[in-house]
Formats: structure tokens, sequence, C-alpha cells
């Protein structure tokens, strides 16, 4: 079994992006390790200020800023590449071309972990990922057992988290298709594999192909062992027997909102939310969670943050950040679990593009008649036409006092944008975080 610390030690590692959020961790642990490190991110100094100042005890880290540059790529160990890199990347292409091993963050992680025989829960789809993620760790916790989380999780660095690994931990990991990247590249998948859902996204990146989106997610199973399980939402599970049939080697357990008994009360909203409590309840029957203690912590998970989280009810309205809804379908689900509580809803929507069918949620808001008010964005560009009583704010200050003029009490003002946050927000959790502070304020 290869040690982690005489792994690192001494080995020349390029880093592409640094990101502002986990990586910074994990690349002050690797630089804790004694790694030999260079990172290069396309965005300037000034843009990673907070993240270099994170970093300044680390002084032997080399960096290259603003750009990337083809000798960064050569003579080196292992290259660690950030999310929403390029597919063609010609960095990665002149890496691998020189045989230097390519990998990402939670890959790596989970090839120290599968030498130690941890069991590990990968956690992918378009919508209900996190959802999904939270419930399950919550459950295990509920049942005392360790674990270990990471991937898409907000500000968590992964490889920080080695010295943890124990064979009485369970690792559990939300993956999205970028980190997945990652496992194909260590031909590696967990144990237990849960694919929630799979629709449109992230088509800008990859350049209309949806086959290829499709693809990278399914690296969550296509290493599976006849030994492992996958557990695929309803909606998903036809596709993966469609396009990955002979591929599933391990056991294809299929689930929905029909595995939540009627009997079991939940505190998150919605059919959609019913749905991802039904495929995190499978995904605890296959690690032998007991039923009671299965419904206990189930029906105490009162949900994520960012995720159609009522924040706050003011002067008789309700007030909702749903900023992770980035798609048309996830403002679609939002709209169909609040409709019924609230005699209205003003809805506030728009952002960046990402070459989506946005239909869904156009049709919701029309079948509903709501208010909308729109955030400025290329994304919004492209269906302001469709709202023409709604009007375009360059700020959400603007947006959200706009929203208020709308609302009547026995009302809710949900932010579910539909869209990417870029642009106008560093990220979504920036757009959620904006928005509570503005509602903290009213």
């Amino acid at each position: 079994m290869t040690d982690w610390r005489d792994y690192f030690k001494g080995k020349k590692i390029t880093v592409m992006g640094m990101g502002l959020q986990g990586g910074v961790g994990d690349i002050r642990f690797l630089a804790e390790a004694g790694a030999e490190l260079i990172v290069t991110d396309t965005k300037s100094e000034d843009d990673l200020t907070a993240s270099l100042e994170a970093l300044k005890a680390f002084p032997d880290i080399r960096y290259t800023l603003g750009r990337h540059k083809l000798t960064d790529f050569n003579n080196r160990d292992l290259i660690i590449k950030a999310p929403t890199t390029p597919l063609d990347s010609p960095y990665i292409v002149e890496a691998k071309r020189r045989g230097i091993p390519v990998t990402m963050w939670a890959a790596l992680f989970c090839r120290f972990a599968r030498e130690m025989n941890m069991p590990i829960i990968g956690v992918t789809g378009t919508r209900g990922k996190t959802t999904v993620t939270l419930l399950i760790a919550h459950v295990l916790t509920h049942a005392g057992r360790t674990i270990i989380t990471g991937g898409n999780v907000q500000g968590t660095s992964i490889l920080s988290q080695l010295p943890a690994l124990t064979q009485e931990a369970i690792v559990v990991l939300e993956l999205d298709s970028w980190k997945l990247q990652g496992f194909g590249e260590e031909r590696l998948s967990p144990d237990v594999a849960v694919f929630t859902t799979f629709f449109d996204d992230h088509l800008n990146y990859y350049q209309g192909d949806r086959e290829r989106y499709f693809m990278d997610k399914a690296q969550i199973f296509l290493y599976q062992r006849t030994s492992d399980t996958l557990i695929a939402g309803s909606q998903v599970a036809p596709l993966i027997r469609e396009k990955y049939g002979s591929k599933v080697h391990g056991t294809l357990v299929t689930a929905d909102a029909s595995s939540v008994p009627d009997s079991w009360s939940l505190s998150i909203p919605g059919e959609h939310n019913r749905y991802n409590a039904g495929v995190a309840i499978a995904t605890a029957r296959t690690l032998g969670i007991a039923e009671e203690t299965i419904k206990e912590a189930v029906e105490s998970f009162t949900g994520v943050p960012g995720r159609l989280e009522c924040i706050a009810e003011k002067n008789g309205i309700a007030y909702y950040n749903d900023t992770t809804a980035t798609t048309p379908h996830a403002t679609k689900a939002a709209l169909d679990a609040l409709v019924q509580m609230y005699d209205g809803i003003v809805l506030i929507a728009g952002g960046a593009d990402k070459a989506l069918d946005m239909t869904p949620m156009l049709e919701a808001i029309a079948r509903y008649r709501l208010h909308v008010v729109l955030l400025a964005g290329d994304g919004t560009e492209r269906i302001k036409d469709a709202l023409p009583e709604a009007s375009v704010y360059d700020t959400l200050a603007g947006a959200l006092d706009a929203a208020r003029a709308l609302a009547r009490q026995g009302d809710a003002i949900v932010l579910s944008p539909g869209f990417a946050s870029f642009g106008m927000f560093k990220n979504e959790y920036d757009r959620g975080d904006q928005f509570n502070d503005l509602v903290a304020t009213i």
C-alpha cells in the first residue's frame, strides 16, 4: 500500500487551476507534504488575492497567473487539473504526450482510499446530487458511522482528509461530470455509485455534445467491480441501460419517490425531493442501515443551504434561496414545489448562458402566471423577449427591490435563476450569500 506521505514528498506536481474554494486547501496540503509545486491559473493575481494570501506561508510555490505555459507541463511527475479544464486543453494534451499522469483532487484521494479497502460512495447526477449526498451522509452519521465527505461540498479540501483515512470510515463524495473525468483517468469507480438524474446541462462546456457529458457522468460506474452497486434514479436508469447496459458490472438498483414509504414525513418540500430521498434511502438500505434508523434520519433532514431554502418570512412574505438552480429543470422543480404552498410567487431568475433549452422553466412560468424579475446576463438576453413584462436589473439589490414591490402577503419571493452565476457573481454560492445578506436587511 502506498503511503501518501512518501508519495507526495519531493514529487514535482503542477496544479492547473488554483480556484477560490477547496483547491487552496489541497494545495496547502501538498506543500506541507513536501511536494515541489507549480500552480497555474488563467485568473489574474488580483482575482486570486484571497487564495494567494492563504498560501503565503509557502514561498517555494511557483506561480504562473493570468495564463498557462507549456513549460509548466513538462518534466513533471503529476498534473492535477481543475474542473472545467477544456476538453481539448493543449497543456493536458502536452502532458499526456510526454507520459505524465493527469488526475483530479477527488480521484487522487480515492486512489489512496481504495488501497486501504475503504468503502467509497460517489453521487452524481444533473440535479439532486448535493441533496442526496448530504442526506446519505446524514443517515450514516445518524447510524453512528464515521464518514469523510468531499467532492463538490463547498469549501472542503479533500486531500487534507487523507490523515483521517481509516478502515472504519466511509467516504461520501459528490461528483460532478468534471470531477468524474479524474475517475476516468484513474480507471476507478466508487463501490456504491449513485446516479440521480440526467438532463441537459453544461452544454456550453461540452460544445453541445450531450453524449460526451453523459460519458463523463458514466465514469461513476464504468470501472465498478461485480461486487459493487449502482443506485440509479428511475429518471436516468433507462438511459444507463440503453447506453451502457453491457458495461454495468455491479448490481443495478433503481430508486425514486416510490422508495419512500407513504407514512414517512419529509421536511424538504417538493416531489423532486421525495425522489431524492428515495435514492438516498435505497443507498442506505444497500449499506445495511436499519430501516428505523433511516426513517429517523430522513425525517429529521432539513435540506441544503441554497437549495429551495426558506431563509426568512417577513411581513407575511416568504423568501427562498434556490441559487443552485442553474438549469431550467431545477427552477421548474422549485416552482412545482412552492406553487401550492403560497398565494403567489415572484421569481428572480436569469444569469449566464449554458446553451440549454429554457422551455421547461418558461412553460412553468406561463402555467403558474408568475411575476418575474430578471438578473442581467447573456442567458437572460435569450429569454427576455418571452417574458415581456419582466424587467432586467444589473444588481441583485435592484432585482430584490422590484420583487418586493410585486409581492403581497401570502406570497413567496424565490431566487431560482435557471442560469449560471458568472459575470455578476463569483459563483452560485456568492449569489446566494448576497441574497441572504440583502434579505437580512429588510
